[in-house]
This record gives structure tokens, C-alpha cells and sequence, in this order.
């Protein structure tokens, strides 16, 4: 009969690590007597990071005596106290290859349902002090599993623990974990997985972003695998014509000595421009358009912009350009549904290319095309937008003039204002479209609230951000972190690293353990969360160079990819960060 050891709790508390604070509930003790266990935690218990932790579906963490016992044999420690692993409930009995997800138990006056896997989360490996343990626990097969409270009700330590009902399929915990996070996903287990109706609902959906991956194996614990790039590293391309589109914004149209591969709307290019500073810096620009003899970009050239204004000031017809190919997921998706192409600026350029897009295969889409600029000198591509959208059947077009220099005329179809929240709800966008939006920081914050407000599901608004990617760092409390910079320190004697998006190159030093390591010390906006190789939110795009790993990830990225949290370079790299 298995039986309830412990029961520990503990409220979150802000703990200084690497330089910043992390918000945690990992740190958990025993207590004594009944404790309460009501639908979301125990009384006295609390989750720092609900968005990985805690709620209705993981009310309760359970870890085994068995476990700690292999654990101290395996890392040799000898001060490994119950609730070391962040754990609710300590067991004895009921090992993760023996509880089946869907599973019921009866503790004390409680009841309880098996929902999933503990998250391979680096916040354990914080409280142990042993960064390596995320991965370890998930090759060891001994992650633990969260439970539902299904009957509120007190328990204690020393209860016995009755099972009421068995899962469906008798999916073990430790098979649910590895179909997640190792190799070889079995697709028909996956469909199993989903059959069974205790299955947390973010584990549903990485499972079904496995199962919606056709080009091959299912992606790594739910991250998609980017495809392939049609080139590897930078291709010389060459400058076949230069177009001023306003006194601010130049397109390049480029060429290569053979047909370009094609490109998905929304794309962008990275392009290395030596003559613009030493290192040679780099940056990329979404494409614009183009077609199968050619990709255009659409540069604006800004006051304290070094790449920019090189190229708005230097290049010319005929120079040559080293350009990494198209890349990004912030790209058109095919359906049926309406489109909804929101962009303020310059931010017209990647929508521009999905409009463009749809002209030419004469979608029968709703198309509604919602762009906001200051004035008419600032309007790039008016013309080509209205020609592009009278090749369509079914159009809608709202363009707004912040600042406009002189009254507009009443019948020139365009707004003066702002895109606020009551003009955006005043549209009449249908709320079954997929919207796609493109813009300063602030004017995507503010349109995708708005347009969730009007009824659009997250899951239907995409967004593409100018510069460094949005930040996944979880549990870190927020702070205002300067623009990157060069590492604090003596510079490093290593290769250069270059953060393509952040458009800095620092100098490798052996002192960091991990290229995530030198971006944190370099304010580079960074997405992790295990920082042990596992749940792939740091995979990362590597336009060029090579790295390599002290330990082996779990599972590999795809090609051309790396995960930072876990990577040394080989030579130089240019990352898509």
C-alpha cells in the first residue's frame, strides 16, 4: 500500500540568482498535522510561476521516496531533505513508470486525478544547486507528476493512498514524459495521449503541435523544427536596383547569379555589411516583396542607425551584399479564413509581402488591410497597396494619418487618428480571422489587446517585433535592462559571437558556460526555461558557424539551430538573437 511520507509546503519568496531575482515556490518544507488541500494548492502553499506551475491542473506535486533514494546514490548527496525536489506530497510507492496519467486516488479526505509530468523547469535545479538536474530527472524517467484536486479535503502525513480508478490506456507518467522530451515520438502514442481526457491542457497542445508537424518526426518536445535554410551561412548577392519609396525609406532589390529560392511571406533577410562598421555588423530587414529573380527589402534609415544609413548613403546598383537566407515564422498561413494585415511604419514591409502574396494566387479571402502612419510624406507603397488590393475580390482597406500635414480629403480613404482600441472595436474586424501585425513594441502591444478585446483568440494574432525577440524568462522578477552591450570585463580572446537581431558581436570567453551565459551578460534578450537542453524554448537560428555541447541535448534542434542554454562555439556564430 503506498502511503503519504510528507506533506511540505511553502510560499513563493524572491531569490537573488545570476545577478537578477527569481520569484520561486520551489522551496518547500514538511509541516505537521492535517493540512487542508483545497482546488488550486494546500493551505500555506503557493506557486511563483503560474504559468508553468500551480492552477486547477497542478494543484499538487508529487515526488517518491524511490526517487530521492537513487538520486543521493547518483549525485552523491547526503542532504537531500523531503521537499528538496519542490515536491507537495513525498511518497512512498506509486514510482512515475507505475501511475498512469488518469489515475485516482483517495488521500485522507481528499481525492485526486493524475494529470501530468512535473515541467522541466530550471527553478529545481536552482533549489538543489545542480543546473543539470531539468535534463536529469526527464533521462532518468523520474520526473514526478502533478495532481487535480477532484474532492477537497484534509490530509496527513502517514494516510495511505488508495487507488479509486485507473487511467485510460495505461499511459504511464514516465512514457508521457519521454514522449514530450526524448526521441523517437511514437505518433500513434501521441494520438493515445491525447485520448485520454485527464491530460493537462498545455500537454495537449504540444502534443498536437507534434502531431501537426508533416514534414517528418514529430518536433521536439512541441517546439516546431524550422525547415532547413535554402542556403547555409551568407551567399554573396548583388544589388540590381535601388528605389527611393520616400525621403526615409530605400528598397534594394537583390539578385543572385542563379533563380533565388523562394521565400514565405513574412520572411526576413539577414544581411552582414563590412564597409558599415569593424566587425562587420549585421541585421536583418523583412522582405518587402519579390519574386523568383529577386528579393526586395525596404530599409529605413534611422538618426543613430549605422547599417542603415550605410546602406540608404553607399549602396548602389551593381554592389555586391553577404546575405544569410530567408528565415522567420512570422509567415502567412494557408486557409480559408479572413486575413487581417495590421502594420504602423515600417512595419508595412513583412504584411506588404503577405498582400502580395495573396494578389498573386487571386485569393478569394476577406482581406483587410489596417496601416497607420504619421502623414503622406512617411506613406510607403499607397500605390502598390491599392493596386494589390483591387486584384481582390473582397477587400477592405483602413489607412490612418496620425499627424497628417493638411486636411484629408473626404474622399481619399484615409483617416486621420489613431488606431486606439474604440477605433479598432469601431471596424467591425470578423473575429474569426487570423491577424497578422507588425509595428513598433508599443503599437503591437496595443493592437493585440485590442483586437482580443474585439473577440480574436490568442492563438489567431501573430506578431512580428523589430529587433531582439520577446523575452521568455520564467519566474525572473521584471526590470529595465539596458540595450545590449559588450560583457562586463576583460573582452574575450574567443571567437566572435554575434547577436544578429540585437546587432552586437562580443568576444567568446571560456568563463561563460553556455552562449545563453555571454547573452545574459550582455543584456541580449533571451528565451529559456529548463537551461539544461530539454524543453527547447532556447532554440535559437544559426546563420552561420558551428557549436558544439559539453553534454549531448536529450533530444538535437533541427538543422541549423542550436540550443543556447547548453552550447559552446566552434568558431564564429552569428545566432538569430
Amino acid at each position: 500500500m503506498a502511503t503519504l511520507v510528507s506533506i511540505n509546503i511553502g510560499l513563493p519568496q524572491d531569490v537573488a540568482w545570476h545577478g537578477r531575482t527569481v520569484h520561486t515556490g520551489v522551496w518547500k518544507a514538511p509541516v505537521s498535522g492535517p493540512q487542508m488541500v483545497r482546488r488550486l494548492n494546500i493551505d500555506g502553499d503557493g506557486q511563483g510561476d503560474l504559468a508553468g506551475h500551480g492552477g486547477e491542473q497542478r494543484a499538487v506535486l508529487v515526488y517518491q521516496v524511490e526517487s530521492y533514494q537513487h538520486w543521493q546514490e547518483f549525485l552523491g548527496r547526503d542532504d537531500l531533505g523531503l521537499g528538496a525536489f519542490g515536491e507537495n506530497f513525498t511518497v512512498d510507492g506509486l514510482a512515475d513508470d507505475e501511475v498512469c496519467i488518469g489515475d485516482r486516488f483517495r488521500i485522507g479526505g481528499a481525492e485526486f486525478e493524475v494529470t501530468q509530468p512535473r515541467v522541466t523547469c530550471f527553478r529545481v535545479g536552482m533549489r538543489m544547486e545542480e543546473p543539470r538536474l531539468p535534463s536529469l530527472l526527464v533521462a532518468h524517467h523520474r520526473p514526478g507528476y502533478y495532481l487535480r484536486v477532484l474532492e477537497e479535503g484534509e490530509v496527513s502525513a502517514g494516510d495511505e493512498i488508495v487507488r479509486t480508478r485507473r487511467g485510460p490506456h495505461g499511459l504511464t507518467v514516465a512514457e508521457v514524459d519521454a514522449l514530450l522530451y526524448l526521441p523517437g515520438h511514437d505518433r500513434a502514442r501521441l494520438e493515445t495521449a491525447l485520448d485520454v481526457p485527464a491530460l493537462s491542457p498545455g500537454w495537449r497542445e504540444s502534443f498536437r503541435a507534434m502531431l501537426d508537424d508533416h514534414d517528418g518526426a514529430a518536433s521536439p518536445a512541441g517546439v516546431p523544427v524550422s525547415p532547413p535554410p535554402a542556403w547555409p551561412g551568407f551567399r554573396s548577392l548583388t544589388v540590381a536596383d535601388v528605389v527611393a519609396e520616400t525621403s526615409s525609406v530605400t528598397s534594394f532589390l537583390l539578385t543572385g547569379d542563379d533563380v533565388l529560392p523562394p521565400y514565405l511571406p513574412g520572411q526576413f533577410l539577414t544581411l552582414r555589411v563590412p564597409g558599415a562598421g569593424d566587425p562587420a555588423p549585421v541585421r536583418t530587414y523583412s522582405l518587402s516583396g519579390g519574386s523568383g529573380d529577386c528579393y526586395r527589402i525596404s530599409v529605413k534609415s534611422e538618426a543613430l542607425g549605422v547599417v542603415s544609413r550605410h546602406l540608404h548613403d553607399h549602396l548602389r546598383r551593381g554592389d555586391r551584399l553577404e546575405v544569410a537566407a530567408p528565415r522567420g515564422d512570422f509567415v502567412l498561413a494557408d486557409g480559408t479564413e479572413p486575413v487581417l494585415l495590421l502594420s504602423a511604419g515600417i512595419g508595412i514591409t513583412p504584411v506588404l509581402a503577405m498582400l502580395q502574396r495573396l494578389a498573386s494566387e487571386a485569393s478569394t479571402r476577406e482581406v483587410w488591410w489596417v496601416h497607420t502612419t504619421h502623414d503622406a510624406a512617411s506613406a510607403t507603397f499607397e500605390d502598390e497597396v491599392t493596386a494589390l488590393l483591387g486584384r481582390l475580390p473582397a477587400s477592405h482597406s483602413f489607412v490612418f494619418y496620425t499627424t497628417p500635414a493638411e486636411p484629408l480629403a473626404p474622399d481619399a480613404g484615409i483617416r486621420a487618428g489613431r488606431l486606439t482600441a474604440e477605433v479598432i472595436a469601431g471596424l467591425g474586424l470578423p473575429t474569426d480571422a487570423s491577424a497578422y501585425l507588425c509595428g513598433p513594441e508599443t503599437f503591437m502591444d496595443d493592437v493585440t489587446a485590442a483586437l482580443a478585446a474585439a473577440g480574436l483568440g490568442p492563438s489567431r494574432i501573430h506578431t512580428e517585433r523589430f529587433g531582439s525577440r520577446s523575452p521568455i524568462n520564467p519566474g525572473v522578477v521584471a526590470a529595465e535592462l539596458p540595450a545590449p552591450h559588450q560583457p562586463p570585463g576583460e573582452p574575450g580572446a574567443g571567437p566572435e559571437i554575434t547577436f544578429a537581431r540585437s546587432g552586437l558581436t562580443a568576444a567568446w570567453s571560456d568563463a561563460y558556460a553556455s552562449l545563453l551565459e555571454l547573452a545574459e551578460a550582455c543584456d541580449v534578450p533571451t528565451q529559456w526555461s529548463c537551461r539544461s537542453g530539454v524543453c527547447h524554448t532556447c532554440v535559437t537560428a544559426v546563420l552561420s558557424g558551428e557549436a558544439s555541447y559539453d553534454v549531448t541535448p536529450l533530444e538535437p534542434p533541427g538543422t541549423d539551430e542550436v540550443l543556447i542554454c547548453s552550447a559552446r562555439p566552434e568558431a564564429e556564430l552569428v545566432l538569430d538573437l
